[in-house]
């Protein structure tokens, strides 16, 4: 399990982070929403090692991230970031094979490029295995990183009693609908292996029928945490979005909808339009 305990995290003279409390348990989504600028980047940082906390503690399966090495976290969680930079010129291929070329992962070249493209070509990028990773768009590169996490995962070693971790930031936010669909039947299968999955998401929606609990974060702070129903709630969204919202329910899919309300195109309650 990734379990945050009264994590703070100040920078610049400001509190992005105030005393949180998060876990994200093996064999279930998490998704974290909140508005932009509650600190859901930042606590995905912190809870992959990248970023210290100031105050408290994260650990993965009961041992401090922060004093795990870098080798050791790299067998253990993977992360995806929302947007990667690369200062060189990469082929897709050679992209996703970048969490692997590291020491512990020993598997030789012919076996690792094999499973590099048959994790690009889960991800729906088999026509770009060969292309150039800055002529990609946007979607197409975040799928590359997604690629590259999966790969990573199958590759390190089973531990006993070690389930790993897969971290997203923001995985769907450039992808069409049929891609889209792709990344979150990958995310159900890890969980679906026991791994721990924690997905960063604004789309309130997407989270509620993707997610198996949810936390929503403003100023920081952790407001409400629990199944999509628990959370997603009228109050709670008006609370931490400083806008009001309708949430409906959908049968078949037993899930809330959230609607934003447009005062200006309401109807009214009395009185039938033309």
């Amino acid at each position: 399990m990734l379990e945050a305990r009264g994590v703070s995290v100040v920078a610049g003279g400001r509190r992005i982070l105030d005393h949180v409390n998060f876990e994200a348990r093996p064999g279930i989504i998490t998704a974290v929403i909140g508005p932009n600028g509650a600190g859901k980047s930042t606590l995905l940082r912190v809870l992959s090692g990248e970023m210290r906390a100031t105050q408290g503690v994260v650990t993965l399966n009961g041992l401090d991230v922060a004093r795990q090495s870098a080798a050791t976290l790299a067998r253990r969680r993977v992360v995806v970031p929302q947007a990667a930079a690369l200062a060189f010129t990469f082929t897709a291929l050679e992209v996703a094979l970048l969490g692997v070329t590291v020491p512990g992962f020993e598997l030789d070249e012919t076996a690792l490029i094999d499973r590099g493209r048959q994790a690009l070509i889960r991800l729906g990028l088999g026509a770009f295995v060969d292309q150039p990773y800055e002529l990609l768009s946007g979607g197409e590169r975040q799928r590359v990183h997604i690629a590259r996490a999966l790969l990573q995962l199958e590759i390190s070693p089973d531990e006993p009693n070690m389930p790993k971790a897969l971290l997203m930031d923001e995985p769907t936010a450039s992808q069409d609908l049929g891609h889209l669909q792709i990344v979150v039947n990958e995310a159900r299968r890890l969980a679906g292996d026991g791994l721990a999955v924690m997905m960063v998401l604004h789309d309130l929606n997407l989270a509620a029928i993707v997610a198996d609990c949810v936390s929503l974060l403003k100023d920081g702070r952790v407001i409400a945490s629990g199944a999509p129903r628990q959370v997603l709630t009228e109050p709670l969204l008006t609370q931490a979005f400083d806008c009001e919202v309708e949430v409906l329910s959908d049968r078949r899919l037993n899930t809330p909808i959230v609607m934003p309300i447009n005062r200006r195109n309401a109807v009214p309650a009395t009185g039938a339009a033309e």
